[in-house]
């Protein structure tokens, strides 16, 4: 049966048609007749929706005629392949289920029925002797319980008489556990299948499962609902319910005259008692009450009903009921007295106390803290943000917009250093090998950068001489075109005789129209300014292709300079990147003076640390789009899918050797009260309490103790006492040793022998053991190799409740200190840093800067606005657009940065557990880059600073100022970088040209 909206389709009835003449529109897979076409058409259009739901198989989203189709052909389907032997027994077992979820149904007739077999049914049995044979359920005895002589009752069986295919005379007897059936035939999926098909359920809730009765008929089920099974009856049995609880409810009215509470309400309670049980009335509204001042100035003779202090009624009226009980002296309270009891105002109840709040939680919704304050970050640029006065870090080269496509062209060429054939290097090596702006200093890291980035633009001729990257055309020809055309005036065109005609007024509108249009033309000509030339590249690049220049490889003698200019010059012409083009170019080929290759290699090895960040993040971002980089990112994607294919493999081994381990741990408690050691007696003990003193003096013979004695007469005679006293000694020892070797072995001798079961037991688990940890050092790596594998993005720690964002760039795509194979190695760190960078634009307009109303909001519910507690927890440290960045270099940073987190928010507990995950290896790097740096630890310097100040000595200020003194450094860290993967894998740098073969000895001898 189709489902719209997990219901049966209802199909219409049929028309009531009195001529047979009438036209009528029928619908052959529903039987629908239409008297009128629009009706029609409005069935079929709602029968198209793919809306509906296919039954048997549970498919939605078709249409109802798809639908049918798929149920037609799935019953068809089950009903060939479900055993026709369990159909009726399982029909009659569902039939007056009360189970609403078929799920539940399924599974429960699934585990009824598995290991039932009826007569008729084909399956497969196994003999005495161990043969399997196939055969047909004749007959079934199920055989119950039996009482034994002890008490004691076996379990019920079945015994199944089954005939053998092949063996028409021979006939088996077997029970439950050597008969089986086909595990294709009867499974939980053909199970619901069928019953989905043969059974049908009513919406309502608590509704039985019933069988169609076509299918009850074939099967001979009785389709009678039980009565308290009907619909009608459960609505009854419902509103009687109701009725009862109603009946339980307190009446808020007359039982309560004496009174809500004291002893007036257990005289009334007593008064009722004889009267048997009460029906309690239904509770009611009660009406306002009035202002106090109203209440005490109304007349106090008039009738009151306490508990209800406003409700008055009038004299004529019955105030209290009958006296109930049959003894005439329990008066109720009231009947006693004459005046009315005082006016009592009833005390709202106070509200619930909010329920605590379930963390986490928004992290700005948490309290503001003025008692930690973040630590302060460093800046690597010489213009940090607003407010920053004390900076340690910064440099005076680096602008603040430089930093993050500084720190993003490091992790580029690091993550993909097996692309670009280079060495890994530390961040701080790249900072200072962009600093070096002297001819006469050559770097290497400067220059192999640069010649293997651009490698990757354009391959080599061996490979093709391709070009690797999408580049904005140069239009050569239209420019040529506009030069010669501007060069050369062109003459004005005579006007062409005008046909003689009768002239319109639509015509002399049309030539007045042409003639101001190019009086205007003419006009802007005049007033357009002449184009100021901002560089000379294009005279550069006249006779020099840089794109056949960069595929024979030619680097030397300022060629890599020459196609930096080159490429530079087409990128121009793309729109989003020609301004930052044309500053380069401007540095590069100035427009006042002659370009030349020389003067191009001298601008570059001068140019501005900020121009160079610009021309090298240019470069590396367009080899993102190349084949190779590509290809690289899809073989690391598809290594790490195997490697977590094989950490789920041994996740899985270890935890089923942690279930192994866990049985033999049971099967040792087991074993060791028979296997353990026997507690030692009380003379024992007492001689382990008193020590070697005894033992000593025990072992010590009277000739020892004399020997002792004349030992400290002679002690302060000459070398050859001293000689004897230690051989004696020594004697002393060895004989001591000897006795507790004994007493160790009778100690053994006493421990009763473990038996082979308990060591065995015990070498499974030392052998258990083993595994896990063997197995745990593989997930560990594996856990490694796929943070080094993920290349595709730069992960993010976290962010903080300002949304300030938290990068460790060790954190994937690269070993934690780089290449173990680099030159640079020994540093044993990578970067070193954590950075912070700001909010971006959307995330400080939506959590930081709100308008107006929000903030006001949230300054009346926290005492400040969301910047003022920024300002307040931040300190003078503080990012404000996703263009600033600030790094954490200490340790101890580290730690107060912890602290300073906040777990109870959301976006912080995340971040903090990222932290603490990689906070062992952040601190070594940390230190690392210390060390490698030179740079002394605070506390060290302090201590050595008052180690060399002298109170009384004028040195004191000398010691000082050199302390502060920071000269240039005569040596450069990065010059000490060499490109060794270059070397094993070409056998030269990028920058120079490969060496020439060399010619083979002997080469036509060996082949002749």
């Amino acid at each position: 049966m189709v489902l719209f909206k997990r219901k049966p389709v209802q199909f219409l009835q049929l028309p009531q048609i009195d001529d047979e003449s009438l036209e009528v529109w029928h619908i052959p897979q529903t039987g629908e007749v239409f008297s009128s076409y629009d009706a029609y058409l409005a069935r079929i259009d709602f029968y198209n929706q793919p809306r509906f739901i296919c039954q048997i198989t549970g498919h939605s989203g078709l249409t109802f005629f798809e639908a049918l189709k798929s149920e037609l052909a799935g019953a068809q389907e089950v009903e060939q392949s479900f055993p026709e032997a369990l159909k009726g027994p399982i029909l009659r077992r569902v039939q007056f289920q009360t189970i609403s979820r078929i799920d539940t149904l399924v599974d429960t007739i699934y585990d009824e029925f598995k290991s039932e077999y009826y007569p008729g049914e084909a399956v497969t049995i196994q003999l005495a002797t161990g043969e399997r044979l196939t055969g047909v359920v004749r007959d079934k005895a199920r055989l119950s319980c039996k009482v034994l002589p002890d008490g004691t009752m076996t379990q019920p069986n079945t015994r199944y008489f089954t005939s053998i295919d092949g063996r028409p005379n021979e006939e088996a007897v077997v029970d439950g556990e050597h008969i089986y059936r086909d595990r294709k035939i009867f499974t939980k999926s053909v199970l619901r299948s069928f019953i989905k098909k043969t059974v049908t359920r009513e919406s309502w809730n608590g509704a039985p499962w019933l069988v169609k009765h076509d299918v009850a008929a074939q099967y001979h089920i009785d389709t009678r609902v039980p009565p308290h099974l009907r619909h009608d009856n459960k609505l009854l049995e419902r509103k009687q319910q109701q009725a009862q609880r109603r009946s339980l409810q307190p009446q808020n009215g007359l039982h309560d005259v004496n009174g809500a509470n004291g002893v007036a309400g257990h005289g009334m309670a007593n008064a009722f008692h004889n009267g048997g049980p009460a029906r309690l009335p239904e509770l009611k509204p009660a009406p306002k009450m009035p202002k106090p001042h109203q209440a005490q100035q109304l007349d106090p003779s008039e009738p009151y009903v306490r508990g209800r202090p406003n409700m008055y009624v009038e004299h004529h009226h019955e105030l209290l009921p009958p006296v109930p009980g049959d003894n005439p002296f329990h008066f109720p309270v009231p009947f006693r007295q004459t005046a009315a009891p005082p006016v009592v105002f009833a005390q709202p109840d106070p509200p619930p106390p909010p329920p605590p709040p379930k963390y986490p939680i928004e992290d700005l919704q948490l309290e503001p803290r003025d008692d930690y304050v973040r630590p302060p970050l460093k800046f690597l640029c010489h213009d940090p943000p607003e407010g920053v006065i004390d900076n340690g870090g910064q440099n005076e080269k680096i602008d603040m917009k430089s930093v993050g496509p500084l720190l993003e062209t490091w992790d580029t060429l690091n993550v993909y250093c097996e692309i670009f054939k280079l060495d890994s290097f530390t961040f701080d090596d790249f900072v200072q090998a962009l600093e070096i702006t002297s001819k006469d200093i050559p770097c290497e890291l400067f220059t192999e950068i640069h010649c293997a980035v651009l490698k990757q633009i354009v391959s080599s001729e061996e490979d093709g001489g391709k070009l690797q990257v999408n580049l904005p055309e140069l239009d050569e020809d239209d420019e040529e075109d506009e030069e010669d055309s501007s060069a050369t005036p062109t003459p004005e065109p005579e006007p062409e005789p005008k046909p003689a005609g009768r002239a319109t007024r639509s015509s002399l509108a049309k030539l007045e129209a042409e003639r101001l249009r190019a009086e205007a033309e003419a006009a802007e000509r005049e007033k357009t300014p002449e184009v100021t030339v901002k560089h000379r590249a294009a005279e550069l690049l006249a006779d020099f292709n840089w794109i056949d220049e960069l595929q024979k490889r030619k680097f030397q003698d300022g060629g890599w300079e020459m196609i930096m200019v080159g490429l530079l010059h087409q990128l121009s012409k793309n729109p989003r990147q020609t301004a930052v083009c044309e500053e380069l170019l401007g540095k590069l080929v100035p427009p006042d003076e002659e370009p030349s290759r020389e003067l191009v290699r001298d601008h570059y090895s001068a140019l501005d640390f900020n121009l160079r960040v610009s021309a090298l993040q240019i470069i590396c971002m367009l080899t993102m789009d190349s084949k190779a980089v590509r290809g690289y990112m899809e073989d690391c994607a598809e290594t790490m899918t195997a490697y977590r294919k094989e950490k789920i493999e041994h996740q899985r081994n270890r935890r089923q050797a942690m279930e192994d381990l866990k049985l033999l741990n049971d099967q040792r408690k087991i074993l060791l009260p028979d296997n353990m050691p026997p507690e030692p007696t009380d003379d024992a003990e007492a001689a382990k309490a008193n020590g070697d003193a005894k033992t000593g003096a025990s072992e010590e013979s009277p000739e020892e103790r004399s020997e002792v004695a004349d030992e400290s007469d002679e002690d302060g005679q000459g070398r050859r006492g001293l000689r004897r006293g230690g051989g004696r000694a020594a004697e002393r020892q060895r004989k001591r040793e000897q006795t507790e070797r004994k007493r160790e072995a009778e100690l053994a001798a006493k421990v009763p022998k473990q038996s082979k079961e308990f060591l065995k037991v015990l070498k499974d688990i030392r052998k258990k053991e083993e595994t896990i940890k063997k197995l745990e050092d593989e997930i560990a790596i594996l856990d490694n190799d796929l943070r080094e594998a993920d290349c595709g993005r730069t992960r993010v720690l976290g962010r903080d409740r300002f949304w300030n964002r938290y990068y460790w760039f060790e954190r994937n795509g690269m070993p934690y200190a780089g290449l173990p194979v680099s030159s640079t190695a020994h540093a044993g760190y990578a970067n070193g840093c954590i950075w912070v960078q700001g909010p971006d634009e959307m995330e400080r307009e939506g959590y930081i800067d709100l308008p107006s109303p929000l903030q006001d909001e949230y300054a009346a519910k926290f005492k400040m606005t969301v910047p003022q507690r920024k300002k307040m927890e931040e300190g003078r440290t503080s990012l404000f657009n996703a263009w600033q960045w600030g790094f954490y270099s200490e340790p101890d940073q580290l730690d107060s940065l912890l602290n300073w987190l906040d777990p109870r928010g959301f976006n912080e507990v995340k971040l903090r557990k990222e932290i603490l995950l990689y906070k062992d290896k952040m601190v070594t790097n940390m230190e690392n880059r210390k060390l490698y740096l030179g740079v002394p630890d605070e506390a060290d310097a302090e201590k050595e600073a008052e180690k060399n100040e002298s109170p009384k000595d004028s040195k004191r200020m000398s010691t000082r100022a050199k302390a502060q003194a920071s000269p240039e450094p005569s040596r450069f860290r990065c010059l000490e970088w060499t490109n060794s993967m270059a070397m094993d894998e070409m056998g030269h740098l990028h920058s120079e040209p490969p060496p020439p073969p060399k010619p083979r000895k002997g080469t036509r001898k060996s082949r002749g």
